[in-house]
Formats: C-alpha cells, structure tokens, sequence
C-alpha cells in the first residue's frame, strides 16, 4: 500500500505532465470586433459578460487571458468572432446558440477558415485592427477565387479562362518586380466588381541581384495575382499603381490600367493625374515632394484569345 507521501508525488507527477502536455494543445479565440458585436452577443445569458458590462471591460479581459495563455507557454490564434454568422452557423446545424459548446464549435471552425491570426503579444488596441484587415484580405481572395472559377472556359478552345488569367497575373507580377529594379516596392491592384472592390496590398524588396527572387510579405503575392487575375478574366476596368523607394533616390511611381482583360500602360501624365487626384471627391492633390511620376513598362503577356 502507497504512503500518503508516495500518493502525493504521484497526482504531482500526473498534474505535471499533463500541464506539458498542455502546451503542446493550441488554442483559438474569438475575438468580438467592436461594442456593436459585444452587444450583440450580451443577448445570450451563458454569455460571460451583461448588459453592465462594456467593451472595454470585455477587451481587458481578453486581453488579460492571451496575456496568461501566453505565460504558461500556450499558443493560441485569434480570431474575428461575427455574431451574424455565429447565429447562421448555428441554424444551420442545429445549435442552440445561447451555449458555451455552440461558441466553441464555431470558434474551431474560425480556426479552420485560416483568418486568424498567431497571438505574439500585441497590444489588444493594435490585435483587433490588424484582425479586421486579415479578416477583409481572407473574404477578398476567397471571393476573387470563386469568380475565376466562375468564369468557365474559352469558347474557341476550350481552355480554363480563370486558370490562364492566374498565370497571366503571376507572369504579370514576375514582369513588375523584374523592372522595378532594386529597392522596396508597394504595389496596389484594384478591381471593381458588381458586388464590391476588389483591394490587394503586396510589399516586395528586391535586391541587386537580378538572379536573386523578389522577398515578398507573407501571403501578399497570392492575394495580389488572384485578385489581378479576376480584374483579366473579368474584362472589365481596373487599375495598379507600383511605389518603389531607393536608397539615395526619389521614390518612383509607375502605373496601368486594366482594359478588356489586358494590363495597358498609363502615361507618365495619366500616373499623375490618378496619384494627385482625391479618390473621393475628384479634387487635385499635392504631388508628394521627392516623388517622380513616371510611365508603366510593359507586363503583360499576349493578349487573350477567348
């Protein structure tokens, strides 16, 4: 028979190991975006929080549990939490929403979605602005890529015309970084489309080494060539604008537009003329000090053939 001490060191050994075994389980938490969201789901009595509480009372306290994650070693993603899909995903499959089980279940599909983000101690006033933009890059390359896939195919040959116009935009991309030359490179690509506008953001640094691959951020390069891609297949107007800084020289800014499914240069004039002009209201803008407007170089392959 175990001494009381031996039993003791025993359930010590067993907490142990399984506070290791802790570590190695990620986590994901769903993150309410604003005080409308955190209203939203107060409705809910399992709810942590009540109609007295506030938004900022619940960001501390989130803000608090990654903190504490984070200290006993725990990985976790956050996630933006959306009631009204929340409340969709439930219908949908028969939940009652107004659990802590439903909450988690949709949490981990959150996860699975891959529009979160790795929590590494960001402030919690920095984490919920960094997971809206994620949330808007992942829902525009999802809808980008349902419509290539919706475009269907060439009626002269047959080929796939979403599949041809994703190599045209990465050829497209190549071309762009090729002439920008050495430096770091902002380059934008918008597409109108009939439901919303289509915004793709890529940072790229290239060096002198014209053998050498273009660095490019994270995700960037497969947001920005689906998203020129659609604008191809679709046909219709668009635009991208290429910023290059150099060390030791003005910043360079060269531009193109989209026109019936190809990438047509702009003029040095007509670079200008979009840079200085106000999206918003029409009205002209300073041109920026040090910044020297200069014509697109051409990128694009043949023109299409469908």
């Amino acid at each position: 028979m175990p001494r009381k001490n031996d039993t003791g060191t025993h359930r010590t050994r067993i907490t142990d190991r399984r506070r290791r075994l802790r570590r190695e389980v990620p986590s994901t938490l769903g993150l309410l975006a604003d005080a409308g969201d955190f209203a939203a789901m107060r409705d809910y009595r399992s709810f942590g929080f009540d109609h007295h509480d506030e938004y900022a009372d619940y960001l501390r306290h989130v803000d608090g549990l990654l903190r504490s994650l984070a200290g006993q070693g725990i990985h976790t993603t956050v996630a933006l939490f959306d009631p009204e899909e929340y409340a969709e995903y439930c219908e949908e499959n028969g939940l009652d929403p107004d659990t802590a089980g439903a909450r988690t279940l949709f949490t981990a599909e959150l996860a699975g979605a891959g529009a979160g983000l790795p929590y590494t101690g960001q402030p919690i006033d920095e984490l919920v602005p960094l997971l809206v933009d994620e949330a808007v890059r992942q829902a525009t390359w999802e809808y980008a890529t349902m419509l290539l896939a919706g475009v269907g195919t060439c009626a002269d040959c047959g080929e796939d015309i979403g599949h041809a116009s994703f190599e045209r935009a990465a050829a497209a991309l190549r071309r762009l970084m090729a002439g920008a030359g050495p430096g770091r490179h902002h380059l934008v690509c918008s597409v109108p489309t009939e439901t919303e506008q289509l915004v793709a953001v890529l940072h790229a640094e290239t060096g002198t080494d014209p053998e050498e691959p273009p660095r490019i951020e994270d995700r960037d390069g497969l947001d920005f060539v689906t998203v020129l891609a659609a604008g191809l297949a679709l046909g219709g107007p668009g635009g991208l604008v290429l910023r290059s800084t150099t060390e030791g020289h003005p910043d360079r800014v060269h531009g193109w537009r989209l026109d019936r499914g190809r990438l047509t240069v702009l003029s040095a004039a007509a670079v200008f003329n979009a840079y200085c002009t106000d999206a918003d209201t029409g009205e002209p803008v300073a041109p920026e000090p040090g910044v020297e407007y200069r014509p697109g170089y051409e990128v694009d392959g043949p023109g299409p053939h469908h």
